[in-house]
């Protein structure tokens, strides 16, 4: 195998005087440097205008539900204003406001947790407030107190509930082995 020398090609930086090409060196720096800081000023001004949006999203986030709940401080508000109402009346301005609160609700995708009776007692959305025995299933639901909420998939209030734990057998020694079933 023979070896290739490879000469270099003249360029034309060569016919230039020296001061001439530390010159155009100089400017290219220039031109660089000045591109680079326009580009970290871009970046820069991205970052604040997200953060701005951020925070603004921040803060009116809650602007939609909000927007949703005024008919029905309006309708309280009516409620409260007319004094010669009839008992009819009123029950039924307070089903309407109800109404009006569950579809704010309802839009904001808040929904109840309001478990049956027999369903299984789920920590992550139930809170046990009494074990009674019961001939149900243990650890299943024997009756609501109070609804729960969750937003989503996100549990904002638990559902109290009372769970069934099993009947224990009566003349029995609670801490014997014997008579096990």
């Amino acid at each position: 195998m023979q070896e290739e020398t490879v000469q270099p090609q003249p360029s034309d930086d060569s016919e230039k005087p020296i001061e001439q090409q530390l010159a155009e060196a100089h400017a290219l720096a220039a031109q660089n440097r000045e591109a680079m800081l326009r580009a970290m000023a871009d970046a820069e001004n991205a970052r604040k205008r997200f953060q701005a949006e951020a925070a603004s999203s921040l803060k009116y986030a809650i602007e939609r539900f909000a927007e949703s709940l005024l008919p029905v401080m309006d309708s309280l508000e009516a409620t409260l204003a007319n004094k010669d109402s009839s008992p009819e009346a009123l029950h039924d301005g307070v089903e309407l406001t109800l109404r009006q609160l569950l579809q704010a609700l309802e839009k904001s995708r808040i929904t109840a947790i309001s478990p049956t009776p027999g369903e299984r007692f789920d920590p992550h959305r139930h809170q046990a407030m009494a074990a009674v025995e019961s001939d149900s299933e243990p650890n299943t639901v024997v009756a609501t107190m109070q609804k729960g909420y969750q937003l989503h998939d996100r549990v904002l209030r638990p559902a109290l509930v009372t769970v069934a734990k099993a009947v224990e057998k009566r003349g029995r020694n609670p801490i014997s082995d014997t008579d096990l079933d």
